[in-house]
Formats: structure tokens, C-alpha cells, sequence
């Protein structure tokens, strides 16, 4: 269904050269630091010293809670559930070549009852892991490109960036929560008054999803060219990708929401608000074309 033409020298020194897993490692420690920093100084603009210590055990609690119940997490957003191999063999015989050919175990394989074509992957990294895809895209999408969305999930275990992408997830749902939080209770005598509370709901939003752009775009090309060398065949992601374009617009999620959305293959909520200002996704058309610009020996 797919070739695989790379030797297994040939991946190896491919890996090397990319070698994004403890970059991606170091960027999860360093996103989980901006994240405490970030409850601390809205904990402060609440409630002073005493939300200050408050934010400091909740950032700790959360911290242990999200790289722990990652999975679980990301999995709860979509409602999915377990994926039983009678229901698509040969997506799971498609699954243990392609998680063989990336040198990691298989993830396991989940649905959403999204309507919306669409898939992720979640959890802390190979070993750990879950890829996710939409009752949507299993049934508007040949075996073919559903191959390529999964080889491009693949990728983003064997690149290690499920966590962070989870992390991202988490965090981002944590500061619209305080954000909403801040609108109810304002702040705290001990803190800066009205003005952090309404610095807090106005600008809390637009952190989440600054973080979410800042981590999100260069893995999503990454991923694709991964994806396209451990087929060896960038067409099945690439026309995946084409349906996607065309089809996510036209077919509304009734399911993702703004602080998952960077976990998502396609931007779930093209054209909804703030997401259609600032995607987390790069142009499906520049994806497009840089898998089609690859050569293969």
C-alpha cells in the first residue's frame, strides 16, 4: 500500500540529523518553567502574596498532574475511546509497520465521535502514547491518506512532541479557566486591585495562545517530513493534507476547543475568532508543497 524504500542506514543517519527528541525534551522542561512563572504572576495580580503561595502549589500540583495524566488529559477533550482491532485492521496492521520502521513501540489507537476529519497524537512520548483520529476522517478519507495522517502522528511520538503538545494543551486551558476566574472574583486587596484582575481576563487568552503558536508550527513541518521519509512517499500525507484543506473549513468540530487545537493535524477551528487571527497551524499549502519538493532515493 505504501513503499518503504529507505535502508535501515539510511534511517538511522536520518534520525541522527534530525535528533529532535531531546531538544524537545529540554523545551517541555523549559515550557513547564514559563508556565509556573506565569500562575505565579497571575496569582499575584489576584490575590497578592497569599494567591502568590496558592499559585506556587497549584503550578507544582499541576505540573505532576499534566506530565502523569497527559494522555488521559487530551484523550477526555475528544471523548475517545479505545479502538478495537476488528473495527480497521488494516489501520492497525498499518500502525506496527510504521511505529517498526520508526524504531518505537506502537501507540495505541483511539476515536472520537467527531464528525469533523481530523486526528492527534498524545502522551509522554514512545511507550506512552495514543493517536487519536475522528469518526470524520475515517469516513471521508481513503485508507491511503488515513496512512499518511498516521505516519505524520508517528512522527510526532518518535519526535517526542506529543508531551509537549499536551503540556501546551493543559496549560493553555488552565489560564482561560483563571481568565474566566478573574471575570467572577475580581482580585484581592493584598493585589494590584480591578486593574490585574482586568489585565488577567483580557490578556490571559491571548498567552494561551501565544504559547500554543510558539511551540506549534516548525514541529508540525517536522512531523511532515518524518512522516513522508519513514513511508517513503510524501503523496499519501500530502493528499491527505488536501482533503484536509478542504474539507476542516466546510465541517465545523463539535468537540475541539481553542486550547487543544494545536494538538490536531489540521486546525479544527479554521475560521472560528481568535484562531482564524492567529492560527497555530502553518498554511496547509506550504505543508503541501514542501512534502511534494522532497526526493527520495
Amino acid at each position: 500500500m505504501w513503499s518503504m524504500r529507505r535502508s535501515e542506514a539510511g534511517t538511522e543517519k536520518y534520525y541522527q540529523a534530525l535528533n529532535l527528541s531531546d531538544m524537545n525534551y529540554i523545551k517541555t522542561g523549559l515550557l513547564m518553567v514559563v508556565m509556573a512563572g506565569l500562575f505565579l504572576a497571575i496569582g499575584y495580580l489576584l490575590g497578592g502574596q497569599t494567591g502568590l503561595i496558592a499559585a506556587l502549589i497549584f503550578s507544582f500540583v499541576f505540573n505532576f498532574g499534566t506530565y502523569w495524566f497527559s494522555e488521559k488529559i487530551a484523550l477526555s477533550f475528544a471523548r475517545a475511546k479505545p479502538m478495537s482491532r476488528q473495527q480497521a485492521p488494516w489501520l492497525f496492521e498499518a500502525n506496527e509497520r510504521i511505529s517498526e520502521r520508526a524504531g518505537i513501540p506502537s501507540p495505541r489507537i483511539y476515536i472520537s465521535p467527531d464528525s469533523q476529519p481530523n486526528a492527534f497524537a498524545c502522551g509522554r512520548g514512545p511507550g506512552y502514547a495514543s493517536v487519536c483520529f475522528t469518526a470524520g476522517i475515517l469516513e471521508s478519507m481513503s485508507q491511503r491518506e488515513v496512512i499518511g495522517v498516521l505516519a505524520h502522528e508517528i512522527a510526532h511520538i518518535k519526535n517526542r512532541d506529543t508531551l509537549t503538545m499536551t503540556v501546551v494543551a493543559s496549560v493553555a486551558s488552565a489560564i482561560m479557566w483563571i481568565s474566566h476566574l478573574a471575570f467572577f472574583f475580581g482580585s484581592s486587596d493584598e493585589g494590584p486591585g480591578p486593574i490585574g484582575a482586568l489585565l488577567v481576563m483580557i490578556l490571559g487568552p491571548f498567552a494561551a495562545i501565544a504559547i500554543q503558536m510558539a511551540v506549534s508550527r516548525t514541529r508540525e513541518y517536522a512531523a511532515d517530513e518524518t512522516a513522508a521519509r519513514l513511508l517513503g512517499d510524501s503523496a499519501p500525507l500530502a493528499d491527505a493534507l488536501s482533503t484536509l484543506g478542504k474539507v476542516v473549513p466546510i465541517a465545523p468540530s463539535r468537540l475541539a476547543q481553542p486550547e487543544t487545537a494545536h494538538m490536531y493535524i489540521a486546525n479544527p477551528l479554521n475560521g472560528k475568532g481568535l484562531s482564524a487571527m492567529f492560527s497555530t497551524h502553518p498554511p496547509i499549502e506550504d505543508r503541501i508543497r514542501r512534502l511534494r519538493s522532497l526526493r527520495f532515493a
